[in-house]
């Protein structure tokens, strides 16, 4: 190993190159972007993208992230394709082709494939002179002044554009159709992602399990019964139309005993409950309800409907948001 080699500078001036490519590719976004996106925007099929070598790697990240913000896509192996993978393109599609000197000759064939089929081309090429470029609809500029590596050989700089170019993509076409945090929660149900942007509905306990129901005449033994149930120590107050009025914890009970004594036994639910609930709407993130908890000091809320604000739909306690790990 050269120990005179300075290697810090070394990637610096590769984080600098790249940085400058970037700068450079968006600067060039323009018209032909936007076409692209329109066109993805607007088909009723798949974004297909395909690629090759390094270009391959790619091509894979720019299908996958698409895929996980809402636009429907696979990487089609430009190989494979012309193996009998080429039926997985339909007519209602948008094929992204990347290659940047854009001659290619597996890539080309499946665009040339795709437009006999009538299908919408979009590329990403370096060359835009290139048999890949002329076959496309629209042509995204992924040139770089030239790659990072001493020899200008290995890409480098190139598939860090393309990569970008490919995240611009996505990015413009989650804008385009207001693709919304609630969205995405349902696109990551697994892992940190997905635990972020978990939904109070996704966590609670319907309202079907907090039977027996409690209502303003309810009796003290059938109160105990229903904060007693499954151990959730809670039971919800509605009135004969299902409207929240109050809410029963096992702290309630305890209190109205410590001040009546044996005549607490006669109390109906209306007597014991406490007024004006905390609540959270279904389609709140679980993380907001951990922060209320937290602020409020309590270990529950009742979930109401998004579409009826007065319909309690459900509880959330923060033993089902430890649970699933949100925090």
């Amino acid at each position: 190993m050269n120990k005179k080699i300075d290697f810090v500078a070394s990637g610096r001036r590769t984080l600098e190159v790249e940085a400058k490519a970037l700068s450079s590719a968006a600067a060039r976004l323009g018209v032909e972007f936007i076409g692209a996106v329109e066109s993805m925007a607007l088909t009723t099929g798949k974004i297909v993208v395909t690629g090759l070598g390094k270009s391959g790697h790619v091509a894979r990240k720019i299908s996958s992230t698409l895929a996980s913000t809402g636009a429907p896509s696979f990487f089609l192996h430009p190989a494979e394709a012309l193996h009998g993978d080429l039926g997985m393109l339909q007519t209602k599609d948008v094929l992204l082709a990347i290659a940047f000197g854009g001659e290619t000759e597996e890539v080309l064939c499946v665009a040339r494939h795709a437009k006999r089929l009538g299908v919408c081309v979009v590329s990403i090429t370096g060359k835009l002179d290139s048999s890949l470029a002329k076959l496309s609809d629209h042509v995204i500029d992924g040139s770089v002044e030239r790659e990072v590596c001493p020899h200008n050989l290995a890409p480098t700089a190139s598939t860090t554009v393309a990569l970008a170019l490919g995240d611009a993509l996505a990015m413009a076409l989650m804008d385009s159709r207001n693709f919304k945090e609630e969205e995405f929660a349902k696109l990551h149900p697994s892992g940190a992602l997905g635990r972020r942007l978990a939904t109070v509905v996704d966590l609670m306990k319907p309202i079907s399990e907090l039977r027996p129901s409690v209502v303003a005449s309810t009796t003290f033994h059938m109160v105990l019964e229903a904060v007693t149930k499954k151990n959730y120590g809670i039971a919800p107050v509605q009135d004969a139309t299902g409207k929240l009025i109050g809410i029963i914890s096992d702290g309630d009970i305890r209190r109205a005993l410590l001040a009546q004594g044996a005549k607490a036994l006669e109390l109906s639910a209306e007597a014991i409950m406490s007024k004006n609930p905390r609540t959270i709407n279904s389609s709140c993130l679980a993380i907001d309800a951990f922060r209320r908890m937290e602020q409020a000091q309590i270990t529950s809320l009742l979930v109401l409907s998004d579409s009826n604000p007065e319909e309690m739909i459900g509880l959330l306690r923060m033993h089902d948001l430890l649970a699933a790990k949100i925090v």
